[in-house]
């Protein structure tokens, strides 16, 4: 984990706040690479277990973008961080020789034109999480469940004290409840978790929901959703639990509809859950805010991995995805308002957000795929979206 460093003490409280959005970048930056390792391997299939995994490994930089700024390049058992290239290697570089079968490193901080911040390294995570889910209530921070591997899945709750300056707790999360991609907001006390995907490899989701009492540590159910959804946009909003987006059973097809139900204290006030209107476009990984009694969903992708027709074990297989930068806001009219896109169109950042004077500041991401590999490329920028004016005004790295 890493937060910015300072040495105000009178903004203390937004330095709090921030600590959020950059813990959760961490967490899903560093776990985003381990997907990485995981789609190589699902392409070679072929190959047995172990030369997959070495493959994998030795090959999951290559995903991120070669036309950007320098390129670190790093033989097998060469430390990267060692090895620095003045001169940018050329993607014609990159087909025309043997790079291919190198570690290769992109400066994707340097994509657009930003300060440079200070950052603070934190206490590393107990565990390697990928697609988990995370949220701040007070001094406490809750990293749920995710990817341990591609075949394997957590099913806990990892909690960091931020006074301490520790990790101070362990807790299991309810047998039936999604391990990844789950739709998760918090009241203060109550943690809503509705939806996500049951399983490791690339099972499809679940509709069932849970909520979890912080102050006792107990798990109760919550009425499920109408259908299933993965990585769903989730938010509480005018007392009520709103549920929209994602991706559909077969984790790849964009989800439009919106659905909300009333709640109070972590109890449904209704049995059944209300359709809204549908959003604009579809497709999971989105940050959800509330600010000002409005609501904006930000960012996002259409299509995800599938899983392989006839797998017993649902092995993933990439598909096409379409990452784009769209912002959307509802209020009083309940109609649907676009605004201005983020500057780069940004996805997996559905736990990278936090409020700070009247912004919405977004760390991280993922962006789109790489030119030669087709794959993801990780984002280094902070956004600011001033609620002021409706724009993004600043960015840094």
């Amino acid at each position: 984990m890493a937060r910015l460093a300072h040495n105000n003490n009178n903004h203390k409280h937004t330095y709090t706040k921030t600590v959020v959005l950059l813990s959760c970048v961490g967490l899903f930056g560093a776990a985003l690479t381990v997907d990485y390792m995981w789609a190589f391997s699902s392409s070679s299939s072929s190959s047995s277990p172990s030369s997959s995994s070495v493959s994998a490994y030795l090959s999951v930089t290559s995903n991120w973008a070669l036309e950007k700024s320098g390129i670190v390049v790093a033989p097998p058992h060469v430390n990267a961080t060692e090895i620095y290239l003045k001169e940018p290697v050329s993607v014609k570089d990159y087909k025309d020789n043997d790079r291919a079968r190198e570690r290769l490193l992109s400066g994707t901080f340097a994509d657009l034109p930003a300060p440079e911040l200070e950052w603070e390294q934190m206490p590393s995570a107990p565990v390697p999480r990928l697609d988990g889910a995370a949220i701040q209530i007070k001094n406490l921070f809750y990293v749920f469940s995710g990817y341990g591997t591609i075949d394997y899945v957590h099913s806990h709750v990892d909690v960091y004290n931020f006074t301490e300056n520790k990790w101070i707790e362990r807790f299991d999360t309810p047998k039936e409840m999604a391990n990844s991609h789950l739709g998760v907001v918090s009241d203060g006390r109550y943690i809503y978790v509705v939806s996500g995907q049951h399983g490791p490899q690339c099972r499809g989701p679940i509709a069932r929901a849970f909520v979890l009492d912080t102050d006792t540590r107990k798990w109760h159910s919550f009425p499920p959703l109408p259908s299933p959804r993965y990585a769903p946009a989730t938010q509480l909003w005018r007392g009520r639990l709103h549920v929209m987006g994602g991706s559909r059973q077969n984790r790849h097809t964009p989800g439009l509809e919106h659905w909300s139900i009333a709640v109070k204290n972590g109890k449904a006030l209704e049995e059944k859950w209300r359709t809204e209107i549908p959003i604009p476009r579809g497709g999971p990984h989105r940050a959800c805010v509330v600010i000002n009694d409005r609501l904006f969903v930000i960012g996002g992708q259409e299509g995800d991995f599938m899983a392989k027709p006839g797998s017993p074990i649902f092995k993933c297989s990439r598909r096409h995805e379409v990452v784009y930068s769209d912002v959307y806001m509802l209020d009083d009219e309940m109609k649907w308002k676009v605004l201005p896109p983020m500057p780069k169109p940004n996805s997996h950042i559905e736990c990278a957000w936090v409020i700070v004077n009247n912004s919405i500041i977004i760390t991280g991401g993922t962006t789109e795929k790489n030119p030669v590999t087709k794959r993801m490329i990780l984002v280094g920028e902070v956004f600011k979206f001033d609620l002021d004016s409706m724009v993004i005004i600043f960015t840094c790295y």
